[in-house]
């Protein structure tokens, strides 16, 4: 589980090895911890999707290329912001890869400072993005253990509909609706079923 003091690192998928010693000797100058891959295939097979990171990534490289890792980064739920560098860009690469969610597209040869400020600004984006995807998943792990009776209970909780009207809807009493409030709570191990509404809103759960 990530750790919220957890500093992040910097993942370089590239399948140039000058780029990569050059982007590590860069990072290593201002103290950010960096990894580097030729590959796709060789930085998927080595993810910690738990870490926090950044992601550096090359268009054109033997394999999957950087569109298709950044698809399937994707399709995991993986929350790096991703960095795409590349010689072949045009406005075309990089309208594709912003709209799938890359947060900047650079030329090579990058400029070193340009490189910095960016890299610098996605760690704290991914330091955050990575704290609250462990935090929504603290909330989903202790949501696990509830039934379904107690799932709608705590849906019409969330949704603002008070005991006497969730007893009305469910066909039931207004005693009962109450036991299920303080299952729910002592279930998930809530200080309060006002803290549980607050974690699952901010988190957008589907209950």
């Amino acid at each position: 589980m990530t750790d919220p003091g957890t500093q992040a690192v910097v993942h370089v998928v590239d399948d140039d090895e000058d780029l990569r010693h050059s982007m590590v000797f860069l990072l290593q100058s201002v103290e950010i911890s960096a990894l580097t891959y030729p590959s796709s295939a060789s930085f998927l097979e080595e993810l910690d999707a738990q870490e926090p990171a950044v992601v550096i990534v090359d268009v054109r490289m033997p394999g999957l290329s950087g569109f298709q890792l950044q698809e399937e980064l994707v399709r995991r739920g993986y929350p790096a912001p991703i960095i795409f560098c590349s010689a072949h860009g045009d406005i075309p690469m990089s309208v594709r890869a912003m709209r799938a969610g890359a947060v900047d597209f650079l030329e090579k040869p990058y400029e070193p400072q340009r490189m910095l400020e960016v890299v610098q600004t996605q760690l704290r984006a991914a330091e955050r993005a990575f704290a609250g995807q462990a935090g929504r998943r603290r909330v989903e792990e202790r949501l696990g253990g509830l039934t379904p009776r107690e799932r709608e209970v705590l849906r019409l909780v969330v949704d603002g509909v008070p005991s006497r009207s969730i007893a009305r809807r469910l066909g039931t009493s207004v005693k009962t609706v109450d036991v299920h409030r303080a299952r729910i709570k002592a279930k998930t191990e809530a200080e309060n079923l006002g803290t549980l509404v607050r974690d699952v809103l901010l988190h957008q759960i589907r209950v």
